[in-house]
């Protein structure tokens, strides 16, 4: 039926069907109850085929964007990594999984990232500068270079995470687990370690001068060449770590 033809009309009368035209009921005998029932006074049951149809075609369309809504966060995410020199400075990505993506050079500075997913995430020199990430999990992700000066790490997952030459300082490490991470070069200068789990952690050639390792777990980690000037050791589990040639002028054993 083409836009310009009458309107095609359904009736079921005794249980017979019948097949006309909108102004075949109205013009032929506008006298009659038929022509009455269609004039557009009363209201008349549409077409159940129809009516159907368009239930389905509106149902798809609403389903269809409800699943663009549900994923367009990380979707958006994934093209925005996609593009050159990539900020999300100050963005509240918190609680998103953002496992296993590719976010190198990623700038995240004062981002809210708290309970996210990193997990085997390439992040390697991706800027963390001043962010709340308490809570994320950094497990076996690449973060080589990275800076995290001043973050908020407090109960972070970075076991067997790469964090060589990472630049921490200032950071709030407080409950974190590095447990066998590899932080060889890392910037630890004033990071707050209390309660920290290094267990089996490289940490050769790193600078913790001035850090917190109150009750830190550092057994069996290798400290070769670190430098703890001055660092408190006293309340440090030190048990089976390695300190050849570590600087300790001044720390508190």
């Amino acid at each position: 039926m083409t836009p310009d033809s009458p309107s095609i009309v359904r009736l079921n009368i005794g249980g017979k069907k019948f097949c006309t035209t909108l102004d075949t009921l109205t013009q032929r005998e506008p006298d009659s109850m038929l022509a009455a029932m269609f004039s557009g006074r009363h209201t008349v049951c549409q077409d159940p085929g129809k009516g159907l149809i368009e239930g389905i075609n509106t149902a798809s369309s609403k389903r269809k964007e409800e699943d663009e809504t549900s994923e367009l966060t990380r979707r958006d995410i994934i093209k925005c990594i996609q593009s050159e020199r990539v900020k999300f400075r100050g963005v509240n990505l918190s609680g998103l999984d953002l496992s296993k993506l590719d976010l190198s050079y990623v700038d995240f500075s004062h981002a809210s990232l708290k309970d996210v997913f990193f997990s085997r995430a390439n992040l390697q020199c991706a800027k963390f500068r001043d962010v709340d990430a308490e809570g994320s999990i950094f497990h076996n992700a690449t973060l080589r270079e990275c800076e995290f000066t001043g973050a908020n790490l407090r109960g972070a997952l970075l076991a067997g995470a790469n964090l060589q030459s990472a630049n921490l300082q200032d950071a709030c490490l407080i409950d974190c687990s590095f447990c066998g991470a590899d932080l060889r070069s890392a910037h630890l200068q004033s990071a707050d370690l209390t309660n920290a789990n290094l267990e089996g952690a490289n940490l050769e050639g790193a600078n913790l001068k001035g850090a917190k390792l109150t009750n830190a777990n550092l057994k069996g980690a290798n400290l070769q060449r670190a430098y703890l000037r001055h660092v408190n050791l006293r309340e440090t589990d030190l048990e089976g770590a390695r300190l050849d040639g570590a600087n300790l002028l001044g720390a508190i054993r």
